[in-house]
């Protein structure tokens, strides 16, 4: 690479967009006019927008014998036509509009010949192709000439020598080289025009430099004249972290380096066409992106060395549309000469080869491709290991279809530890599976193959890992707004300003759902109008929600169930599985069959994601994080014995004989202490299942079925619905007196009590007395004592308020943020 001697002549080459009509014409030449009032300018003109598609377009409709290839032609005129009158004065408009009228001919006779024949070759498809920016330089010539500008328009195919490969023509840089200084030192003007992508071969016939071929155009012309700069205008302010299509919160990247400038454009940031920055490197010629509609604009400086900044990465880029091909057998192991052949073979089907892995034990070598090149590829390589293949030695070629790469970029990435881990962690706990890894040696490039459909979600995911240093988003998609669901959704909003400045979290609730309706915004709904937006939501379907969920593949997604629903605890399973965090208020999943216990921690694990369920046990207490701190430090738990029902502890605690039994369980379901159907509390069944939940913990395989229950209420109470069951309530209310008369006649106080102790639990009520640690429990108080190894004489004791909607709102939104912080 050398340092250019200094020079007076820039090279300003213009996107398809920036002269996609007269009006972005217009935009150019005062950025034009604007630089030759210092220096001299070469200006390469691309296409107007969408042009070069229409001239395909029209070429294979003609070689298909489809007629209207004619519309095109029609079309592609009109454009043409419009754009003149918008750029000339009508006096002045005739030799510009006679000119676009030849070479619109020019282009109708070749598709003529092309619709006779029923054939289009690759010549005939540059020759066509060559017409987009023929026509478009010589409109912002016409501009020129009709503004009395001095300049002077070139044709690229008298200066650009190539060889004959059609579609994609190498250059003879010391031929054109020659030719472009010797063209533009013989004229004195400032100004001169040349049509991009285009050149020609030794005969003369027509030549493309490939689809972005304009901007290596502007390089080749940058080089030849030894310019003091290149600058890409296009309709960006330059090259960004990644994709803003993609990416909200992309950062343009004001300094790049060549190195960094080529990967990125390699793998997908397509703001540049990758040919482009080797002639200009090489040279040492500072190459700038601008924006032709913000010229203002710094845009990116691609320079020797860039100043250093604190991001390791550069920026993040992707390549979609990609298959993996895999070669794999135990007659590859220690024979050389295997990859040799099976690059051969793609060589000889130019297909061209975008990332390699081989494993170490050389069983196997994985190549991507482009997908359209996939099936040549396949036959290529069967073809040339048939005899392999035959015997068994190999297997037959193996695609993998639907892939793409995301690459992370950067020259600072080799210096700092680390990165990989990043990635891998970043993408891991978002469930993105990386098919294959390849790293270059020069470590400015991580590559991962990964599947299409997680794109997205993977560029997002790194982005936010590797620049978006403020803050974390986390998609949250909440099921079940009753009581506990509304205090979950008030606490939400009070705290995101909260989150967001002391947490770095961006929490957004990207859906909401009741029994019968949901709602689903995947830029997340308004906290504020919830309820009139769920008013007017779809009909729930749990399948098509989770079929949403999954679709949206939006980063660090959050599933929380404010449910008691079995529908909702079905659904975890398919969110764990696929990298869904699931916060469960729903006690039914954990109290389910032990297998079933058993199989979403297991999916919890093998998809690194969090399955939490905190509130299970004692709202908001932390008792079963403190039971799995136990555990994990190596202690082991000998019983547990509990008060685990806030609303058995409210009820008798308030009960005194002197209001009906049936009046107090009504205030403790007002005040929102009970299950929906009270029953689940006063029967013991939700005790059983909290035990159940603990003794699971513990590392206990037990079930539901195991847990002694001896039950208080007579048995006339658990039949028919809920208003039956405060009918029996109330009529045996002397049952309920008789309990309490005979604990109090003994000094003693009425506990609902959850024990485990050596493999065995149960729940039922119990008369404590004064001298037991559950007799002062008050109000709706739960408390749990844990002996274990290191607490055998005086257990450790979790004990507060462990009913309401308050407190079990607090519990999710505390697993809600643990799920955030993985």
């Amino acid at each position: 690479m050398r340092v250019p001697t200094p020079s007076f002549m820039q090279v300003l080459k213009f996107g398809g967009t920036s002269v996609a009509n007269g009006a972005n014409i217009l935009r150019v030449l005062d950025i034009v006019l604007e630089a030759a009032r210092q220096d001299t300018v070469v200006v390469v003109v691309s296409a107007l927008g969408g042009i070069t598609d229409a001239l395909m377009a029209a070429g294979q409709r003609a070689a298909a014998g489809q007629a209207a290839y004619q519309e095109l032609l029609l079309h592609i005129e009109q454009r043409h036509l419009e754009a003149v009158k918008e750029l000339i004065p009508v006096a002045s408009q005739s030799a510009a509009l006679s000119q676009v009228k030849r070479r619109c001919n020019e282009l109708e006779a070749i598709c003529s010949s092309v619709f006779a024949l029923g054939e289009l070759s690759a010549r005939t498809l540059d020759r066509l192709m060559s017409f987009g920016e023929l026509l478009s330089s010589q409109l912002v010539a016409a501009r020129l000439q009709a503004t009395g500008t001095a300049h002077a328009w070139h044709d690229s195919r008298a200066l650009i020598r190539t060889n004959s490969r059609f579609g994609a023509a190498e250059v003879d840089f010391a031929t054109t080289n020659q030719l472009i200084r010797d063209c533009v030192a013989a004229g004195p003007q400032a100004i001169h025009v040349v049509p991009g992508f285009i050149a020609a071969d030794a005969a003369g016939t027509t030549t493309t430099l490939g689809r972005g071929g304009s901007d290596y155009s502007g390089a080749i012309f940058a080089v030849a004249l030894q310019a003091s700069r290149l600058e890409i205008w296009t309709d960006v302010s330059g090259m960004m972290t990644a994709d803003p299509r993609l990416v909200r919160h992309a950062q343009p990247i004001a300094h790049i380096s060549y190195q960094e400038a080529m990967e990125l454009s390699h793998f997908g940031a397509k703001v540049l066409y990758p040919p482009t920055i080797q002639p200009v490197m090489h040279a040492g010629i500072p190459l700038r992106i601008k924006n032709t509609f913000a010229p203002a604009d710094y845009g990116t400086l691609v320079e020797v060395a860039p100043p250093r900044t604190r991001d390791t990465v550069r920026g993040i880029s992707s390549i979609g549309g990609l298959t993996l091909l895999n070669l794999e057998g135990s007659g590859m192991v220690g024979v050389p000469g295997f990859s040799k052949r099976l690059f051969e073979a793609l060589a000889r089907e130019r297909v061209n080869v975008i990332l390699i892995t081989q494993s170490s034990s050389e069983h196997s070598i994985s190549v991507a491709v482009g997908a359209a090149d996939a099936e040549r590829a396949r036959t290529a390589v069967d073809e040339e290991f048939a005899h392999e293949i035959s015997t068994r030695r190999l297997e037959p070629l193996r695609l993998e279809t639907g892939l793409a790469i995301v690459a992370l970029v950067g020259e600072s990435m080799k210096n700092h530890p680390g990165i990989s881990g990043r990635l891998f962690s970043a993408l891991g706990h978002n469930g993105v599976n990386i098919r294959a890894i390849a790293q270059g040696s020069s470590e400015k490039n991580i590559s991962t193959v990964i599947q299409a459909s997680d794109v997205k979600k993977a560029i997002n995911v790194l982005h936010e890992a590797f620049f978006e240093v403020e803050y974390k988003q986390i998609n949250v998609f909440i099921v079940g707004v009753g009581n506990v669901g509304r205090k979950l959704l008030g606490q939400l909003q009070q705290q995101q300003r909260y989150l967001l400045d002391k947490l770095q979290l961006q929490l957004r609730v990207v859906a909401l759902a009741n029994s019968r309706q949901y709602v689903l915004d995947p830029n997340g709904l308004d906290l504020n109008t919830w309820e009139d937006r769920l008013a007017q939501g779809q009909e729930l379907q749990l399948n098509d929600l989770v079929e949403q969920i999954h679709a949206l593949n939006l980063r660090n997604s959050v599933f929380v169930d404010v449910t008691a629903a079995a529908e909702v605890a079905d659904c975890y399973a398919a969110l764990l599985a696929k990298s869904v965090a699931v916060v469960a208020c729903n006690k039914v999943a954990c109290a389910s069959a032990y297998q079933n216990y058993a199989r979403l921690k297991s999916l919890a694990r093998e998809f690194n994601t969090s399955f939490l369920f905190e509130t299970n046990v004692g709202a908001a207490l932390p008792v079963i994080g403190t039971l799995n701190d136990l555990l994990r430090s190596g202690d082991v738990v000998q019983r547990m014995e509990a008060v685990l029902s806030g609303t058995l502890n409210f009820v008798f605690n308030h009960y005194d004989g002197r209001r009906p039994f049936a009046e107090v369980v009504r205030q403790a379901q007002d005040e929102g202490y009970t299950e929906p159907d009270p029953r689940l509390d006063l029967s013991g069944t939700d005790v059983a299942r909290k035990i159940l939940i603990l003794a699971r913990e513990a590392g206990v395989t037990m079930e539901m079925a195991d847990i002694d229950n001896t039950a208080f209420l007579p048995a006339a109470c658990l039949a028919g619905d809920v208003p039956a069951f405060y009918e029996q309530l109330a009529a045996h209310e002397s049952h309920f007196r008789q309990l309490y008369d005979a604990a109090t006649a003994a000094g003693r106080k009425l506990r609902f009590v959850a024990s485990y102790n050596d493999g065995q639990a149960a729940v039922g009520l119990q008369a404590v007395g004064p001298d037991h640690d559950l007799y002062q429990l008050k109000g709706k108080d739960n408390v749990v004592l844990f002996y274990t190894n290191r607490y055998a004489e005086q257990p450790l004791v979790v004990k507060g308020a462990g009913a309401g909607a308050d407190v079990t709102a607090a519990g999710v939104f505390a697993d809600l943020m643990r799920a955030a912080r993985v």
